[in-house]
């Protein structure tokens, strides 16, 4: 079934539910693990919970992308089986994936995932430190070339080549949520999945959805590094500040994977936060790109594809965190 058809039938199940009920309008907000994270949903003026509605959404996404549970469908295709027909949130996520691949030759790539893996970023979280014939070994089986979608069957070159969605499914699962409220006609609304954001109309008031930028040395400061107007556009950030780890030696393993190297190194790009009236999924995607890239190639690439707007927040060589940015702030 495809993927907007499914959402039409919850749309429909909501619709017959709120038949029975006769409650006045109001404000929701809705919040709650997800994915390994938390998510946030706020809208308005309506006399429906769209709980139990979400729940569903965020089911199939799961079920269908999540390394993270051992019986969805990605996580049997990483473990063998060449049976699994895949879903339309499956596909659509690999299609996207694939686009953006190529979008940015090969920096967006999910198919890092035993290194990241090996790095102690995945779902079994085994740290340890890989040596340069360990990484060599792994890079074997990456590229997203080596991986073909036929028939809705994912074929692989090598049965060890291993898909990870992570980077790019938050942004999706935002999105899917955004097209079941747009089915549901609900004009404002934010959507918060760990960091990934998507905001429609305003807040109470006719206010705009006004949404900081992390700082990236001090996460924990409430006042961010700067605050923006995100009203009808979408939001994805990714910054190694978010996720690290230091070694027994003293060595800091951050969680971006150069899928060129295979190496998990820091540079001097913070963070890279991509600002669109895009889907979400692909704003997820140029974020992890960006990092992989670093600031240098990550300008030349913005010069080439002047439509996609961020703000990258870098470290000097004094050390003060500078900011490069193609998104107008007004």
């Amino acid at each position: 079934m495809k993927l907007q058809n499914i959402i039409t039938f919850i749309t429909v199940l909501v619709m017959l539910l709120a038949c029975t009920q006769e409650k006045k309008n109001r404000d929701y907000t809705l919040e709650g693990p997800i994915f390994g994270t938390s998510y946030k949903i706020k809208y308005y003026n309506t006399n429906i919970n769209f709980q139990k509605s979400l729940d569903s959404l965020f089911l199939l996404v799961n079920t269908s992308t999540s390394t993270y549970s051992s019986e969805s469908d990605i996580s049997k295709i990483n473990n063998g089986d060449s049976t699994i027909i895949v879903d339309a949130i499956f596909s659509e996520v690999f299609e996207k994936s694939k686009r953006i691949y190529k979008e940015t030759d090969g920096f967006f790539d999910p198919t890092v995932g035993n290194l990241v893996n090996a790095y102690g970023f995945g779902p079994k979280n085994e740290k340890r430190d890989l040596t340069d014939a360990e990484i060599k070994e792994q890079m074997k089986f990456v590229g997203l070339e080596k991986i073909t979608l036929k028939n809705s069957k994912v074929l692989k070159e090598d049965p060890k080549v291993y898909l990870d969605f992570n980077s790019i499914a938050k942004g999706f699962a935002i999105d899917v949520i955004a097209r079941f409220f747009d089915q549901k006609k609900i004009e404002n609304y934010l959507i918060e999945i760990g960091g990934e954001i998507r905001a429609k109309g305003f807040k109470k008031n006719n206010k705009p959805w006004l949404i900081r930028i992390v700082n990236p040395v001090n996460s924990y400061d409430n006042n961010g590094f700067k605050t923006i107007n995100l009203s009808n556009k979408a939001m994805a950030t990714s910054g190694n500040y978010r996720k690290f780890r230091i070694s027994s030696e003293g060595k800091k393993y951050v969680h971006t994977i150069n899928p060129k190297t295979g190496y998990a190194t820091e540079s001097n790009l913070l963070s890279a936060s991509v600002i669109s009236n895009k889907d979400c999924a692909d704003l997820d995607a140029y974020a992890t790109a960006f990092m992989a890239m670093g600031l240098e190639k990550t300008k030349e690439f913005l010069i080439k594809n002047p439509s996609i707007k961020v703000i990258l927040l870098f470290s000097s060589k004094s050390g003060i965190i500078e900011e490069y940015a193609t998104y107008n702030y007004n």
